[in-house]
């Protein structure tokens, strides 16, 4: 059970990292609650329909299922969505280099 909180955190903290590593002129998300990712997505005026908003809302929906699952037995559901999180995350990173070189 541990073992699964370790990645969850380990995850949100590599999300963050792919997210953080561009400057956002005003300020870096600190964490992917529905309030920071849109406080994040308003002082830096990111277009809140953008792509990659919509991926980090996902991911963020998707760390939440897994949080709200780490007490039970691991599934077939879990596992599946812990490899949706590493698609999204990868998205991510394809989106934050897109609009960095635009």
């Amino acid at each position: 059970m541990r073992h699964e909180f370790n990645n969850r955190i380990a995850a949100q903290r590599a999300i963050l990292c792919v997210l953080n590593h561009r400057s956002w002129g005003s300020e870096q998300l600190f964490g992917l609650s529905s309030k920071a990712i849109d406080r994040w997505v308003s002082v830096n005026r990111i277009e809140p329909g953008s792509q990659l908003v919509k991926l980090v809302k996902d991911v963020a929906g998707k760390l939440f299922f897994l949080a709200n699952k780490s007490q039970e037995q691991v599934s077939d559901e879990y596992i599946a969505v812990r490899a949706e999180i590493t698609a999204v995350c990868e998205a991510i990173k394809i989106e934050v280099d897109a609009t960095t070189t635009t």
